[in-house]
């Protein structure tokens, strides 16, 4: 490994960073954009899937395996850490402006225009997998007897086999979301 792998910088003597610029592309450049998130924003991670979107995180990464996973599967780093784009010469590094969850998200949303490529509950909110289909019979046992016998629609994680169904708290969700797309709209109209 050279000490400049992945756009690594050092502090030189004369007190600036320095480092080379690594070879590789932006990030997200072709086809869907999936972020990466970093231990700060574990919320915005889960809100991210919530949208449809793909959004990786691990909360004991750290700088160095964050960037390097980002690199190696085209994502967009997400962070709130100001450092990181220093001490990391690579494309591709958003530094989230607020601290407030719902910002957040309108600040990605408008950033990425990602307005109308949500597709809600299609990912898994705590691993990140795209859902599929699941038979009713196939969840019994498996969630809550009102919702089993209330729903006849259920999704599930091939990954972590955790199941979904529509209840109170997506109507929730898609309040928040009518919410941030309005809020978009209004300020693309100012």
């Amino acid at each position: 490994m050279t000490l400049f792998e992945l756009g690594r910088t050092l502090w030189c003597t004369c007190g600036s960073r320095v480092g080379i610029t690594p070879r590789v592309s932006s990030p997200g450049t072709t086809g869907e954009k999936r972020f990466l998130a970093d231990a700060m924003l574990g919320r915005l991670a889960r809100w991210l899937r919530i949208l449809g979107f793909d959004c990786a995180y691990d909360s004991e990464i750290d700088d160095e395996a964050l960037v390097r996973r980002a690199v190696r599967e085209d994502r967009i780093i997400l962070s709130r850490d100001r450092c990181l784009p220093e001490d990391w010469w690579v494309p591709g590094i958003h530094l989230v402006g607020s601290q407030e969850l719902r910002e957040q998200l309108r600040e990605i949303v408008r950033s990425f225009d990602l307005a109308g490529s949500l597709r809600l509950f299609s990912r898994c909110n705590q691993c990140n997998h795209p859902l599929q289909e699941a038979r009713k019979a196939d969840v019994s046992g498996r969630v809550p007897d009102r919702a089993f016998s209330e729903h006849d629609r259920f999704l599930e994680c091939p990954s972590c086999r955790r199941v979904y169904w529509e209840g109170s708290h997506t109507r929730r969700i898609r309040r928040v979301v009518d919410e941030l797309l309005g809020g978009l709209s209004a300020d693309t109209q100012a």
